[in-house]
C-alpha cells in the first residue's frame, strides 16, 4: 500500500468525537457568556476543592511522570524507534528542536519571563521578600515551574502516541495509547470520551493562552501606537491571529509550521543575547550558573514540597498546583503534536530531546530576563517592580522600557508575540483536525478545511470569552481538566510499559530462536559458490531490474510458501502494491495472535563512490529490502535464488513463531494491533 502524503485531504470527519466535542465548547461558552458570575462562583469552588484536595496529588504525579520517562529513555527500550526499524527523523534536529519550543512553551515564554520572578522575589511563599535569599529562590521556584517537569508530561504523551501510532499502525489519537489496557473497546465509548475531553481541553488551553497573550499584546501595541485598548481592538487582534493562524496551518507541519518556529526560536535567541550583553553580563551569567546549581541540587525537595505544616494556599493554587494541572491539561496537545514531528527517532532520542533541548533554553531565557528585571529593581526600579508583578500582561514591555533601544526590542517582542500566537494556533488547529477524524494512515493530516474550521473555532470562543469576560473561568477550567487527564496519563505508562515488555519479547525471542540463515545456500543444503556471493556486492541494479527480480524470484518464492501452508489450513495471501509504489507482500493469519507478514521493496540507493563499475548514466541502483511489520530489515534480497529466499522467509517466520509462543507463556502479555498487514507495508514506503 502506498504511504500517502502528509497533507493529503483524504481523511473523514468522526463525527461522535466532532460533535461532541462542538456541542461541549459551545455549551460552555455560553454557559460562561449568559451566566458569568455563577458560573465563576461554581468553577471557582470546584478549582478550590480539586487544588485542596488534590494538590498533594500533582505533586506525586508530575515526578512520577518524569522518572518513567527518563527510565524508559535509560532502560533497553531507548533503542526502539518510533516507527518502522529503518524509519529515521522526518525534522533535521535544530527544527525539530524550534518546533518544540514553538509548540509547547509559546506565548507563555513572553508573559512569565518577567513576571514570575519579579512576583517570587517581591512576595514569596514563605520568607521574608525584596532579599537577596528571595531573589535567589525566586528563580529557583522559576525554573522549577518551567523546567523539565512539565516537560516529562509532554515527553509521556508524545512517546505514547508515536509508538503506538508509527510502530502498530493506530491513530494518532489519545484512545491509541490505552490499546494495551482496554483493546479493541477503546474503539467505543471509552475512546470517544477520551478524545472528546482532550479536544476539550485543547480548545479551552489554547483560547485561555490566545486571550491572556491578546490582551498583553494590546498593551504592547498601545505602548507603541497609542492603539486603544479594549475588547473591540482585542477581538480584531484575535481575527488577525487566527487568519495567519489558519493559513499556516493549511500549508502543512512542513512548510508554514516548520518556517515560523524556526524563524521565532532565531528571533527569541536573537532578543535574549542583547539583554545578556546590554545588561550586566558577568553577573547574569555568573546568576545563570547559580541558579541551574540551586534548581539541580533542590529539585526533589522542590519536587515534593507541600507546604503541608503552613500551606501558602493561594500561592499553591496559583502557582504549582495551576502549572501542574496546566502542564498535564496541554499534554494532550502538545504531546499528539510532538508525536506528529518525531517519526523515525527512537525513544532515547525523543526523551533526551524533549527534555534537554527545552530546558536548556528555558534555564537561559529565565534566568537572564528574570535576574535582569531583579537586578533593576534592587539597584531601585521599586515601581517597576509593583507594576510589573500588579499587571504581568506588561511587565516585559515595562522591563523593555528600563533597557536601551526600547523602540527595536519593543517591536521585536511584539512580533515575538504574535508568531507565537500563530504557532499556538495553527498547531493546535492541525492536532484538534486530527482528533476529530478518521484518518487512514498516522501519517496522514485532517482535510484542509477541518484545520481552517479548527482555527476559526479557537478563533470565536477566544472572542467571545473575552467580550464576556470568560477567560478567568475558562483558565479554572483547564486546570480541573488536568485531574482526570492526570489518571489518564497514568493508563498511559501503563499501556506503553506493556507494550514496550511485548516489544522485547520479540527481540529476546529473535536471539533465542535458531537462526540457520539459509541465505547463503542453494537448494538441498549444499553451500553457494563463493564467487556467486561475491559476484553479487558488484551488481547494482536498475528499477527495471529490480521490478523483474519481483516478478521471477519473489512471487514464485511466496507462491510456493502459499501454497504449503494452505494446505496445512492457514490462511495465507500475496498482495502487490501499486505501479507507483510497487512491493510484494506475503501475510499469513494467525487468528488470535499477531499475524505474519514478509514483504520486499525496491529501495532507491546511492551508487557508492568505491563501486567497481563503469560509470553509470545514472548515480542510483535499486535494492530489494525485506520488511516485516515492524518495518525494514536492511539487507538487500537482489541476486537470492528462489530457495534461498523461501529460506529467509521461513527464518523470519519461524522467529515470529518463537515469539508468540513466548507471549504465549508470559500471563498478562499485550496482544498488539496489527489488523492489517498492509500498514507495514504502507509505513514502509518505497524509497523513491
Amino acid at each position: 500500500m502506498p504511504q500517502p502524503s502528509a497533507d493529503a485531504d483524504s481523511g473523514r470527519l468522526n463525527p461522535i468525537v466532532f460533535y461532541g466535542s462542538t456541542t461541549g465548547i459551545v455549551a460552555f461558552a455560553l454557559w460562561v457568556m449568559v451566566f458569568t458570575e455563577p458560573a465563576n462562583a461554581v468553577i471557582g469552588a470546584v478549582l478550590s476543592w480539586v487544588s485542596d484536595s488534590f494538590g498533594w496529588f500533582y505533586f506525586v504525579a508530575i515526578l512520577l511522570y518524569l522518572v518513567f520517562v527518563i527510565a524508559i529513555g535509560l532502560s533497553r527500550f531507548g533503542k526502539i524507534r518510533l516507527g518502522p526499524e529503518h524509519s529515521r527523523p522526518e525534522f533535521p534536529l535544530l527544527t525539530w528542536a524550534a518546533m518544540l519550543f514553538a509548540a509547547g512553551i509559546g506565548i507563555d515564554l513572553l508573559f512569565f519571563c518577567v513576571a514570575e520572578p519579579l512576583t517570587q522575589y517581591l512576595a514569596p511563599p514563605v520568607g521574608e521578600g525584596s532579599t537577596e535569599a528571595a531573589a535567589r529562590h525566586a528563580l529557583e521556584l522559576t525554573l522549577f515551574h518551567w523546567g523539565i517537569s512539565g516537560w516529562g508530561v509532554y515527553t509521556l504523551v508524545g512517546m505514547s502516541l508515536a509508538y503506538f501510532s508509527y510502530r502498530h499502525g493506530l491513530p494518532l489519537t489519545i484512545r491509541s495509547a490505552l490499546f494495551p489496557i482496554f483493546g479493541r473497546r477503546i474503539d467505543g465509548w471509552i475512546g470517544h470520551s477520551v478524545d472528546i475531553a482532550a479536544v476539550l481541553g485543547t480548545v479551552f488551553g489554547i483560547a485561555t493562552s490566545l486571550g491572556i497573550g491578546i490582551i498583553q499584546l494590546n498593551f504592547g501595541l498601545a505602548y507603541m501606537f497609542d492603539v486603544p485598548q479594549g475588547a473591540l481592538t482585542q477581538a480584531s487582534l484575535a481575527v488577525a491571529i487566527v487568519v495567519g493562524a489558519a493559513i499556516s496551518a493549511a500549508t502543512g507541519v512542513e512548510k508554514g509550521i516548520r518556517r515560523l518556529s524556526e524563524f521565532n526560536m532565531i528571533l527569541a535567541v536573537a532578543l535574549m543575547l542583547f539583554i545578556l550583553f546590554a545588561g550586566e553580563t558577568v553577573f547574569l551569567l555568573s546568576a545563570l550558573v547559580m541558579n541551574l546549581g540551586d534548581y539541580l541540587s533542590s529539585f526533589i525537595a522542590l519536587s515534593l514540597n507541600t507546604y503541608a505544616f503552613d500551606p501558602p494556599t493561594d500561592w499553591l493554587n496559583a502557582w504549582t498546583v495551576f502549572f501542574w494541572a496546566w502542564w498535564i491539561a496541554w499534554g494532550p496537545f502538545v504531546g499528539l503534536f510532538l508525536a506528529r514531528i518525531s517519526r523515525g527517532r527512537t525513544i532515547a532520542q525523543f526523551v533526551a530531546g524533549t527534555l534537554i533541548l527545552p530546558f536548556a533554553f528555558m534555564v537561559a531565557w529565565m534566568a537572564i530576563m528574570g535576574n535582569s528585571a531583579i537586578d533593576l529593581v534592587m539597584g531601585g526600579a521599586i515601581d517597576f517592580g509593583e507594576q510589573a508583578m500588579n499587571s504581568p500582561g506588561s511587565a516585559i514591555y515595562l522591563f523593555l522600557e528600563q533597557m536601551p533601544w526600547t523602540g527595536i526590542t519593543t517591536i521585536v517582542v511584539t512580533i515575538l508575540a504574535i508568531v507565537f500566537f500563530i504557532t499556538s494556533g495553527d498547531s493546535g488547529a492541525l492536532v484538534l483536525s486530527n482528533f476529530t477524524s478518521i484518518l487512514d494512515h498516522p501519517d496522514q493530516d485532517a482535510p484542509v478545511w477541518m484545520r481552517i474550521l479548527w482555527a476559526a473555532i479557537i478563533g470565536v470562543v477566544t472572542v467571545a470569552l473575552l467580550f464576556a469576560d470568560g477567560l478567568t473561568a475558562l483558565q479554572s477550567t483547564t486546570v480541573i481538566m488536568g485531574l482526570p487527564f492526570s489518571i489518564v496519563l497514568i493508563f498511559m505508562m501503563a499501556g506503553l510499559f506493556k507494550a514496550l515488555k511485548v516489544e522485547a519479547m520479540k527481540d529476546e525471542s529473535h536471539s533465542r530462536s535458531l537462526s540457520i540463515y539459509l541465505s547463503s545456500r542453494t537448494g538441498g543444503g549444499r553451500q553457494e559458490s563463493w564467487s556467486r556471493r561475491l559476484a553479487r556486492t558488484f551488481v547494482y541494479p536498475t528499477h527495471e531490474e529490480a521490478l523483474a527480480f519481483l516478478a521471477r524470484v519473489g512471487r514464485p518464492a511466496m507462491e510456493a510458501i502459499r501454497e504449503h501452508l494452505e494446505k496445512e489450513g492457514l490462511p495465507v495471501a500475496i498482495n502487490e502494491g501499486p505501479a507507483e509504489k510497487p512491493h510484494l507482500s506475503l501475510d499469513i493469519e494467525l487468528s488470535g495472535a499477531q499475524d505474519f507478514t514478509y514483504q520486499m521493496w525496491p529501495m532507491r540507493s546511492v551508487v557508492p563512490s568505491f563501486a567497481i563499475r563503469p560509470q553509470r548514466a545514472t548515480p542510483t541502483y535499486y535494492r530489494v529490502e525485506a520488511h516485516l511489520f515492524e518495518g525494514g530489515l536492511g539487507y538487500d534480497l537482489m541476486g537470492y535464488t528462489r530457495e534461498q529466499l523461501i529460506a529467509d522467509i521461513l527464518d523470519q517466520y519461524e522467529r515470529h513463531l518463537h515469539f508468540l509462543h513466548m507471549q504465549q507463556q508470559t500471563p498478562g502479555a499485550t496482544v498488539m494491533p496489527d489488523e492489517s498487514t498492509s500498514v507495514a507495508g504502507s509505513r514502509s514506503g518505497s524509497g523513491e
